[in-house]
């Protein structure tokens, strides 16, 4: 039995090793943004955050909505990122938790 990934898609999950342990941020097809610490991922980049959120951004402001360890399937990531939580240190008196 065959795999429908072929040697073009390795590249993409060798490039998330560096990823491997930091937070990252990941943007979704349907445009959601989550944040978390990269712990898992396979070839197909299906990837385990862990300590995630769901950033909200209207306007100016942002919220972040908990959401534990998640699991996300490859076929809805859209891009993959640094999430460093010194980037947005300058919006902190903006933040909101919603629990």
């Amino acid at each position: 039995m065959s795999s429908w990934a072929g040697p073009e898609d390795i590249y993409l999950s060798t490039s998330l090793a560096s990823y491997l342990d930091r937070k990252i941020l990941v943007l979704l097809r349907d445009g959601r943004k989550l944040m978390g610490t990269l712990r898992s991922f396979d070839q197909f980049a299906n990837a385990v955050l862990e300590g995630a959120c769901e950033r909200v951004i209207v306007g100016e402001q942002y919220c972040d909505i908990p959401l534990g360890l998640y699991v996300i399937r490859g076929e809805n990531v859209v891009l993959i990122g640094h999430g460093e939580r010194g980037a947005s240190s300058k919006y902190d008196s903006r933040l909101r938790d919603r629990d």
